[in-house]
């Protein structure tokens, strides 16, 4: 073999051996695009999970039902009742939103409180029960109201599920939040339907009661769509869980800013057009607030209410009225 092929031969062998030592493997390949992460997305709009912490690395496909529903996932606990739904938040032992739809016909008052609270046996976890709240200084604040639920025995009786409750003061309880509860009825029967959302807000620092750790939220919300005509309208209510006094709409926000507040993306059924001019904007004045009391009454019998037998913690009689057979309220039966 003559010298100059040798040679040849020698400088291939050596640039063979130097690629295979230093070619990169796939792990050390330079410039690679990364993978996909939660960060790259925080521009989109992302529902933030109800009973879920750190909201920036889970994203769940969300389920969009009945137009009253907020978005939620298959993780959450929803219950659905026959006259309502909700969310329970196990960790906060109460529902995170309860949802149902409101019509004219069914603000006819045709039964009455039964004021027999409940354990709601469809929650799997268990709900909070009368241990919790007894002698704790709170109602037992609704969430969908007894008002809105006298059209059927079954929705009556369901209304006074724990699961349905929270923990609410009682000067607000009785107050202000008894009074949009009000309005809401009114507007059920000037508009024919209404759809209704509402529920604690479960965030920030909260007390507890009962044996259960139940939380006394700091805030309550309630967002009301109407979506009868042309042009549908809503309206958000956040409320201090404390007495107050004035206007029902001094207290009126948009649904962007419930939203922003609880976390809870509400009327995702709707049209993405229609869900964003009703959500972004809030139009007081598109609502009536001049309540004309209606005759709620149909022709089921009622019992004559008398004053509780009950004592206080003070030692007084209870001044509350009961049409219960045991002749005690609901606090002292």
């Amino acid at each position: 073999m003559k010298k100059s092929n040798v040679v040849i031969i020698g400088i291939l062998l050596f640039v063979i051996v130097i690629y295979v030592c230093f070619k990169p493997t796939p792990h050390e390949k330079k410039n690679v695009e990364p993978a996909f992460t939660e960060t790259q997305n925080e521009e989109q709009h992302v529902t933030i999970p109800i009973d879920v912490e750190d909201t920036t690395t889970t994203q769940e496909p969300l389920i969009y039902d009945q137009l009253e529903l907020p978005a939620f996932s298959k993780s959450d606990a929803i219950v659905r009742h026959f006259a309502y739904t909700l969310c329970y938040n196990e960790t906060y032992e109460q529902a995170s939103w309860v949802a149902y739809e409101l019509t004219a016909d069914e603000i006819i008052k045709r039964y009455d409180r039964t004021n027999r609270f409940i354990v709601d046996g469809a929650v799997k976890s268990n709900s909070a029960d009368n241990s919790d709240y007894k002698k704790s200084g709170y109602d037992r604040g609704h969430l969908a109201p007894a008002g809105d639920m006298s059209w059927s025995a079954t929705a009556m009786e369901e209304s006074f599920y724990y699961s349905n409750m929270s923990p609410q003061d009682p000067s607000f309880n009785r107050g202000i939040w008894k009074k949009l509860e009000e309005q809401v009825r009114f507007w059920a029967g000037e508009l024919g339907t209404v759809y209704v959302v509402t529920g604690p807000v479960l965030k920030g620092e909260m007390s507890t009661i009962g044996h259960n750790s139940v939380a006394v939220p700091n805030y309550y919300y309630k967002v009301i769509l109407d979506n009868s005509g042309k042009s549908p309208k809503a309206i958000g209510f956040i409320m201090k869980n404390e007495g107050a006094k004035g206007s029902l709409s001094n207290y009126a926000v948009s649904i962007d800013s419930v939203e922003r507040f609880t976390g809870i993306d509400f009327f995702p059924s709707l049209s993405d057009k229609t869900e964003q001019r009703v959500e972004n904007s809030m139009c007081v004045s598109c609502w009536n607030w001049s309540i004309k009391r209606q005759n709620r009454n149909s022709t089921s019998s009622e019992s004559t209410a008398v004053q509780c037998s009950g004592i206080t913690q003070k030692g007084l009689r209870c001044k509350r009225r009961t049409k219960d057979s045991s002749g005690k309220c609901y606090q002292h039966d």
